[in-house]
């Protein structure tokens, strides 16, 4: 049985659950370590004994520390890569993309612990200078998903670290592998006992710790709406009140207008609806369709879809992965039923498949004659389902994209420039993409949403110390100036 690592030391916990690999659920990848809340609670009391020293530590000493750790992750990603694609179900190549991501990630905020920057500037007042700086908030609990199983978590806990924070990190129950790994990882690279510390185990046991100690200082969660909402009552209702930054769902938007080139829009729309097996927060859910060119598009994304490889996530040719537990696709077969009932019409996939091993195989499905006010069209349903809505023009199929609670990432396929600059400019989205995929984004740059998708300050690049760190503002009195 795998351990937790708590206070600079791996422990064993009275419980443990088995890893299955969605592709072959007869393969078992481990028995791993399950926290009480007696350990979450040692994790977050080591953090917080280990805050002051490693707040006020060398930026060399951060720097060389992740460095290090974006090293090792690139020097294994094919290694690391195939436990995740074996854990997850994600394809073998979007498995080994995602682990270089994230060794990208740690480079990226190594470099960060060198750039610490702040202002001097002139006061109002004369002979008083003022100096504006940034501190690392206290302890951050990070709570991530299992779509990303390495990614995420490094966008967390590279800043984290990099600013000085101390952490407590709880992966997502179903992929602890790729969680275990990159913590041996962290702990290879030098990190001194207490700033680093991972907890696996259920969210109700091990997150609650983090909510109700006072002295978790902040919580990064990327999850589901309801839990997301659940937390950030949780952290403004604490005493004292906790930092909280939240990444939750998304109803994506792709517009395909007359002018598209086709080729492009189906591409656009097979990688954002499907790939990762749809299960990508960013994915694109809502094909938005001009008239002139819907019946062309309908049919060339079912002639696309036929192409597409449903198998085992290890195996070479695979386009797509199996679903990542029998829940998701209980969830996944529950909402291709709500949208037949609702009278939108199924024009491919859809089905379950059979594999060579027992696995969550699902052939991904291509609703039409769908309108917004479906439940299919505005509930996030997190799995390889698409829905196709006409629109009777441009500013028709705006107005549709926007028609969400969520608004995470937005896209627009065109060849036109003044309908390119309008979307970009009134797109209701933290992210929008022309004639690319809405899933897919840069590691250097924001990640982040708006209305029900996002709250708190953007995660990735530099944004992230808004998060991270918290602003001081210094006065000094120079006597001998007066």
């Amino acid at each position: 049985m795998t351990k937790n690592y708590i206070a600079g030391e791996w422990r064993v916990s009275s419980e443990a659950a088995p890893n299955v690999n969605p592709s072959n659920t007869n393969d078992v990848i481990g028995d791993y370590a399950r926290a009480s809340a007696a350990d979450a609670e040692a994790a977050i009391a080591a953090a917080y004994d280990a805050f002051p020293a490693w707040s006020r530590s060398s930026i060399q000493t951060r720097h060389d520390i992740l460095k290090a750790v974006g090293d090792e992750i690139l020097a294994r990603k094919e290694e690391l890569g195939r436990l995740l694609s074996r854990e997850e179900g994600k394809t073998l190549p979007e498995g080994i993309g995602e682990v270089t991501r994230a060794g990208q990630i740690f480079h990226f905020f190594a470099g960060e612990c060198l750039r610490m920057a702040g202002e001097k500037v002139p006061s109002v007042r004369p002979a008083i200078d003022v100096e504006i700086t940034r501190e690392p908030v206290g302890v951050v609990g990070l709570i991530t998903p299992w779509n990303f199983p390495i990614a995420i978590p490094a966008w967390k806990i590279a800043p984290a670290l990099a600013y000085g924070n101390t952490v407590v990190f709880k992966p997502a129950e179903l992929v602890p592998g790729s969680a275990h790994a990159l913590s041996e990882i962290i702990v290879r690279a030098g990190v001194p006992a207490g700033v680093f510390n991972l907890v696996m185990g259920k969210g109700s046991i091990v997150g609650e710790a983090m909510l109700q100690s006072p002295k978790v200082a902040a919580i990064s969660f990327t999850g589901s709406v309801p839990t997301g909402r659940r937390v950030a009552q949780s952290c403004i209702a604490a005493d004292p009140m906790k930092k909280v930054q939240l990444e939750m769902g998304g109803k994506n938007p792709m517009v395909v207008l007359d002018d598209a080139d086709l080729k492009v829009a189906v591409e656009c729309a097979v990688n954002s609806a499907f790939f990762s097996t749809g299960q990508r927060c960013t994915a694109s859910s809502r094909l938005i369709v001009t008239e002139g060119i819907h019946d062309r598009f309908v049919a060339a994304m079912q002639e696309r879809m036929q192409n597409l490889v449903v198998g085992d996530a290890l195996k070479a040719g695979t386009h797509i992965g199996p679903v990542v537990d029998q829940s998701q696709l209980d969830q996944d077969l529950k909402y291709i039923r709500i949208g037949q009932e609702e009278g939108a019409r199924l024009v491919a996939g859809g089905e379950l498949l059979n594999r060579e091993s027992p696995g969550f195989y699902l052939a991904p499905a291509l609703f039409t004659e769908v309108s917004n006010w479906m439940r299919v069209a505005r509930e996030e349903i997190f799995g390889p389902v698409a829905t196709v809505i006409r629109a009777k023009d441009y500013d028709e199929a705006l107005e549709i994209a926007n028609d969400t609670p969520f608004g995470l990432s937005s896209g627009i396929c065109t060849t036109s420039l003044k309908y390119a600059s309008h979307f970009k400019r009134n797109a209701e989205a933290g992210m929008v993409m022309v004639n690319l995929p809405t899933a897919g984004v840069d590691y250097h740059v924001p990640f982040g949403g708006r209305k029900g998708s996002s709250y708190g300050p953007r995660e990735q690049g530099r944004y992230a110390q808004e998060f991270y760190t918290t602003v001081k503002t210094a006065y000094t009195f120079d006597g001998n100036a007066a």
